[in-house]
């Protein structure tokens, strides 16, 4: 088999590169190779095959049908108030549950009213809502025609996302004693950003300040601290154990953990189940962070991205066992296949130590934080972190047109709602089964072996290749493979000989010879071709290896 026609030297320019941005590079090797450039030999007409990223190929039709037939009664609510060839007027609260009720016996055929009936009955059975507020929230805010009001999440929404983190994020076990504040987001990304900028704003992190991040993770949380407005000493927690067959492990031992302890380390940034190696922490782990908060740095800020939980059985976030140092942050675009509808939700309980350390500040910084909320509040000392938050999103200036779309809230909340019932539950079920398969597909194809874990999520997995070739073949080999090549030689073959796109380890902070496959966004049968061509790469340096050596 060729090499790639890239020079080394070329590869290790292109390896600065985020990973995001490489892959970019990947696919316009990938396409060139598939199409043949103009002269160029060896045409070919087989498929791209595009692992390297996460957005899923599965979507959740039954919640999106139910929001469809919301749309059609939230218009004739409106159309009720004042028709006037396309004009309507803002619906009504008075009478609303007695008109949604009989829209639904009238309309038994429309695709998803069913579903949407079940929805607004477990809403009021269980967060005993009145049925008239109840669903003129839903049709007024699927209509789009008001403001955010409350501008960090609208109140029955509020409790509907609450009631959904407190199934899948705590396993049905929310801390007891404590109320849940929630800032709905444009997605996991946008709370990220509101994060980190609203810690800094308002003096809880200075820039410079130490910080850790528990790698292998999510890119932008390697990249954010090293932007000049931040500039944070990072501290990384790897996740280095290896099985004793040689098989890496994606679990952080005791000593790296330890590092946590340290009181100059402010923050701790975490993605959990983990990206890329796709694993939930370990209750040991969870206990010796806990241990550590209540021994040895009672005020650190642990950052939990929990996108993946839902496909752990029995997960249990940071966020439940530590309410009060940590700020959640989840997203339903990889449960519910919604990377368009941009819906994410900032978690903080009401007692936390973000808040106790705003009250703690001295007297110069909160005169200069009166001056920056004063116009929101005429006590903002007394501001809350999380509404901060909203007020930063929007340049405290615009706080008042501050919040999430009000149709992307319905659609949160139908989709938390749809969790609750038995449909629900058995599609959770079914995308688990789904990406589980796919990874025994891959691991088939490719015959390497990972560890047995009870807490991988299996959206992604991450292939550790220079272990794998110590392990096959001995030190030696693996000696040769770093003498000869960069890490992420691998990709550029694989882009060139089999239009497969996977993306580099090394760019999430995982070691530099591993590589990250999306078991996501594929059909089931392209990972096990993505395996087999992973092998003859693999295969491919032992012979040249072999060659070299004899």
């Amino acid at each position: 088999m060729p090499k790639t026609r890239l020079s080394r030297e070329e590869i290790r320019s292109y390896a600065q590169l985020s990973p995001f941005e490489l892959k970019d590079k990947f696919i316009q090797i990938a396409t060139e190779a598939q199409s043949g450039k103009p002269g160029q030999k060896g045409k070919t007409t087989r498929a791209m095959l595009n692992a390297g990223r996460g957005n899923p190929n599965w979507t959740a039709t039954g919640p999106r049908e139910a929001y469809h037939a919301l749309g059609y009664f939230a218009i004739g609510e409106s159309r009720r108030v004042w028709t006037a060839d396309n004009l309507g007027g803002m619906p009504e609260e008075a009478g609303c549950a007695e008109r949604f009720e009989h829209f639904v016996r009238t309309h038994p055929e429309l695709p998803g009213i069913e579903l949407l009936k079940a929805s607004v009955d477990l809403a009021v059975k269980r967060f005993g809502f009145g049925r008239d507020a109840f669903v003129h929230e839903l049709a007024d805010a699927s209509i789009g025609d008001n403001y955010p009001v409350p501008d960090r999440i609208l109140r029955h929404t509020e409790e509907i996302v609450r009631g959904y983190l407190a199934d899948e994020m705590f396993d049905h076990r929310p801390p007891e004693g404590q109320t849940l504040s929630l800032f709905a987001t444009e997605g996991g990304t946008a709370a990220m950003c509101y994060i980190f900028d609203s810690l800094m704003k308002n003096g809880i992190l200075a820039k410079g300040d130490r910080i850790a991040l528990m790698v292998p993770v999510f890119t932008p949380y390697l990249e954010i601290p090293e932007l000049d407005t931040y500039g944070f000493d990072v501290v990384h927690v790897e996740a280095n154990l290896f099985t004793e067959t040689g098989v890496r492990q994606w679990r952080y031992p005791p000593e790296e953990i330890a590092k946590l302890a340290d009181p100059s380390v402010k923050m701790v940034c975490c993605v959990n189940p983990s990206n890329p190696p796709s694993l939930a922490l370990s209750s040991r782990v969870s206990e010796q962070i806990a241990a550590i908060v209540g021994e040895q740095n009672p005020n650190l800020i642990i950052v939990t991205d929990d996108v993946y939980g839902t496909f752990v059985e029995g997960f249990r976030s940071l966020a439940a066992d530590l309410p009060r140092n940590t700020l959640l942050v989840y997203s339903y675009s990889k449960h519910y296949g919604a990377t368009g509808w941009r819906l994410g939700v900032i978690a903080l309980h009401d007692d936390n130590v973000i808040d106790a350390m705003l009250r703690e500040q001295g007297a110069e910084q909160k005169e200069r934080l009166n001056r920056r909320y004063g116009t929101l509040s005429l006590e903002p000392e007394k501001m809350r972190f999380i509404d901060r938050m909203v007020a930063d999103s929007r340049q405290v200036a615009l706080n008042h047109t501050a919040g999430l779309s009000l149709p992307q809230q319905v659609m949160m909340a139908l989709f938390s709602l749809f969790d609750m019932l038995d449909e629900g539950q058995a599609y959770k079920h079914r995308i688990r089964a789904i990406v589980r398969q796919r990874l025994e597909l891959l691991l088939e194809g490719v015959h390497m072996k990972v560890s047995d874990d009870p807490k991988r999520a299996a959206y992604y997995i991450e292939l550790d290749l220079l272990a794998e070739a110590e392990r096959v073949h001995g030190k030696p080999f693996a000696d040769f493979l770093e003498a000869n090549y960069e890490p992420v030689d691998p990709l550029f073959r694989l882009a060139e000989q089999t239009s497969v796109v996977l993306l580099n380890g090394g760019g999430f902070d995982g070691p530099e010879w591993s590589v990250r496959v999306s078991l996501a966004n594929l059909d089931d049968l392209d990972y096990l071709k993505i395996g087999h061509h992973l092998r003859a790469i693999f295969d491919e340096y032992a012979e040249e290896w072999k060659g070299w050596s004899e």
